[in-house]
């Protein structure tokens, strides 16, 4: 059972950025799923080392079109984007190092970030970037 499911409600109606969020989200399951089948670190790691990668090429792509587009909240998103980032480095670098596993607190934390920034940040964004021509 995934930790979360893909739904209308997520949609920022922008082809390319639901897509990538698709991604994130199937990421984020697949990285739950095996932890709840007690997967190994050796597969773990790879999971959430590919959950990193693309969390960043995901920001990137945004930022591209904030930077495109003038979007007059730029600053304040990349500083989220900036943050996750920071804080995921960590995870991992602790979970290669064996301070960390994955837990159902780490899940969580993963989820309701996730769920919580496309609802909010990114669902603020969404009508700008319609508004310039984006679908």
């Amino acid at each position: 059972m995934p930790i979360i499911s893909w739904s209308d409600a997520l949609s920022v109606n922008i082809k390319e950025l639901d897509s990538q969020h698709q991604c994130l989200i199937e990421l984020v399951n697949r990285l739950h799923d095996s932890m709840k089948a007690g997967k190994g670190n050796t597969v773990l790691g790879p999971i959430l080392s590919d959950l990193l990668k693309y969390t960043e090429f995901h920001f990137s792509t945004e930022e591209k079109y904030f930077q495109k587009f003038a979007y007059p909240e730029y600053l304040q998103h990349k500083k989220q984007h900036d943050d996750l980032t920071k804080k995921a480095k960590e995870l991992n670098a602790n979970f290669e190092k064996g301070k960390l596993t994955i837990s159902i607190e780490v899940m969580t934390f993963l989820k309701e970030w996730l769920r919580d920034h496309i609802l909010g940040s990114d669902k603020k964004y969404a009508p700008f970037l319609l508004g310039k021509g984006l679908s």
